[in-house]
């Protein structure tokens, strides 16, 4: 058996260093007589823990003060419901950019507190999936907001232009490419993100957002959802996803080490680079995304013989390279290489599919 790769698409895999100093700390954190697993959140130093891992944070998106961080539960899927409730009335208008998956499905969830357009913006041609520039999206002039998703997990196709649209309130789902490269903060009103890819374990959720838009929300959202509550009470309103929030402390601290978000982009594009080389120059692999869209984190790809995908699974499995197979609806093979991948992992993914390609092609 080969050194074991996790290429999951979350939850994904953490950098090695960070679950070696959570197991060292798993009895007693911090040489404290107590685990982080049992530590109140009113404790002085979890709330110390809480503002260094905010410290960092901020120090690596490089995020202005006038931006507030949140910490929630529910995941982004939670926040499909939870930005409408906060953000908009019943009978107000929004944008939704359809790219795929994620994005189409935080517009139907939107549809139970808002007036939600659907905007699509892929471009088929020989089918190649080209996703059409922000110049010509087809935006309502009176929408509230304008919600997309820079990065679909499961297709693999990622927005890499940054908004300007002028005066109006920019939405982003991050859940799969924060942290992943250089970002202004500015050209977004809100920035959400789910934990489990790039920041740390499932369990809590990410929120980034312009100061003056924490206003009083609807009376039916959830306190523990509320922006304001949170902001009030630091994120603490309730009992928070603790030990998430504490390996997400680590995370920030880790990349930081690592030479923050600059030198993490390079690594991440050598190692796309890398995959989508061996998919172009051969027959046997394919990739249906236009290069100008593909995803540095998710690498979508088929067989061009789609019988032998199952056994391509099973190989790469005993191979040492784990969770390849694409969501369901979607079919094909996914190597997702978030941060927390090494480039050694790519190599052993490109050394295999070489391989594989002269056994079977």
């Amino acid at each position: 058996m080969n050194k074991i790769y996790n290429f999951s698409a979350g939850p994904a895999m953490l950098p090695k260093e960070v679950m070696i100093e959570a197991q060292n700390n798993f009895r007693f954190w911090n040489k404290f007589s107590y685990s982080m697993l049992e530590i109140s959140h009113r404790n002085s130093n979890f709330i110390e823990m809480v503002e260094m891992t905010e410290h960092n944070l901020r120090k690596l998106l490089n995020i202005p003060n006038h931006y507030k961080v949140l910490f929630s539960q529910g995941g982004a899927r939670g926040q499909f419901s939870v930005i409408p409730m906060n953000l908009v009335n019943k009978n107000d208008c929004t944008d939704y950019i359809c790219s795929g998956y994620w994005s189409t499905a935080a517009a139907e969830e939107a549809k139970k507190y808002c007036l939600v357009k659907k905007i699509n913006v892929i471009n088929v041609h020989n089918r190649i999936n080209l996703i059409l520039p922000m110049n010509q999206w087809k935006i309502n002039k009176n929408t509230s907001y304008i919600h997309y998703c820079p990065n679909e997990t499961i297709s693999g196709i990622a927005i890499h232009e940054e908004p300007k649209f002028t005066n109006k309130m920019v939405i982003c789902d991050f859940s799969s490419c924060i942290l992943s490269k250089s970002i202004n903060i500015n050209n977004y009103s809100l920035i959400y993100a789910s934990a489990q890819k790039n920041i740390g374990p499932s369990g809590i959720t990410l929120i980034i957002i312009r100061e003056d838009l924490i206003k009083q929300s609807n009376q039916l959202t959830p306190s523990i959802l509320d922006y304001q509550t949170l902001l009030t009470y630091n994120s603490m309103f309730n009992t928070p996803p603790t030990f998430s929030w504490y390996l997400c402390g680590l995370v920030f601290k880790w990349l930081i080490k690592q030479g923050g978000i600059e030198k993490i982009e390079k690594i991440n594009q050598k190692k796309a680079f890398l995959l989508y080389s061996i998919i172009d120059n051969s027959e046997f692999y394919i990739n249906y995304v236009h290069p100008s869209n593909r995803s540095i984190m998710n690498v979508v790809f088929w067989l061009t013989d789609s019988s032998l995908e199952s056994l391509f699974l099973k190989e790469s499995n005993n191979f040492g390279l784990l969770f390849l197979k694409n969501h369901k609806i979607l079919g094909g093979i996914r190597a997702s290489i978030y941060n927390s991948m090494p480039i050694e992992g790519i190599e052993q993914l490109v050394k295999f599919m070489i391989y594989f390609e002269k056994r079977y092609g």
